[in-house]
């Protein structure tokens, strides 16, 4: 198969996200939230846990600890009471009362829009701080995620492992106010279709110009019916 140039790539990635928003217009952030703040700990909190199950956990924690100020202040124990369904608790506990201690002394009790103070709380890494700049504040961001980082593999989209080099390839291929809508469109994808087990190649509405479409479970098959040959 040629090396697909830089440009073929670019003119690919944009039917991509075109047929992405068509297939998903309206694919939102599933977090429940109603400001920056709350987003960014519902955010770390969904490291290794579902959506589902972090917002029933924020359910309970936000109307108790509703501003930086008064997570940072709360007894440890009973926000490790309260987020213990998301697992990681007692280290999830200590990065969520951590970044809102940082939020209060550093920025004055207000989220930070620039990525780069974003970065300098604790449990903030590149991904949650591009979800909040991307869903709460409206700036662009790559959040690269599980699911951004297996679909876009699967697209030939970028090749590379590390969540950093990823978001770098990614940027290169769409201008920046594409950026949040195309990773809530991928993320929503990557659960309803593209899944990481048994993708649904057959339903999938950018299998015309994905690389993998129907491989994947040919080669699984291929893997079943090699193993069944083999020698008892």
């Amino acid at each position: 198969m040629p090396t697909e140039s830089h440009e073929a790539r670019r003119a690919r990635a944009g039917r991509i996200a075109k047929r992405l928003a068509r297939a998903y217009p309206d694919a939102r952030c599933a977090l429940d939230h109603r400001n920056a703040f709350e987003l960014l700990i519902a955010t770390i909190l969904s490291a290794q846990c579902t959506d589902a199950k972090v917002n029933e956990v924020t359910a309970q924690l936000f109307p108790k600890y509703p501003t930086p100020k008064a997570l940072a202040a709360a007894d440890p124990a009973d926000v490790e009471a309260i987020v213990r369904p998301t697992g990681f608790y007692r280290q999830k506990t200590k990065s969520i009362q951590a970044a809102a201690a940082g939020i209060v002394a550093d920025f004055g009790g207000e989220v930070p829009r620039a990525l780069d103070e974003l970065v300098t709380l604790r449990g903030v890494a590149r991904k949650t701080a591009n979800v909040v700049r991307g869903v709460a504040f409206g700036e662009p961001g790559l959040a690269i995620d599980t699911h951004m980082q297996r679909v876009n593999q699967r697209l030939g989209l970028t090749r590379s492992e590390a969540p950093d080099e990823i978001e770098r390839d990614l940027a290169a291929l769409w201008p920046p106010r594409e950026w949040t809508p195309y990773t809530l469109r991928v993320i929503h994808h990557g659960r309803a279709c593209c899944t990481a087990q048994r993708p649904r190649c057959e339903a999938c509405p950018i299998a015309a110009e994905c690389p993998s479409a129907g491989k994947i479970d040919a080669a699984r098959a291929g893997a079943r019916i090699a193993r069944a040959r083999r020698p008892r």
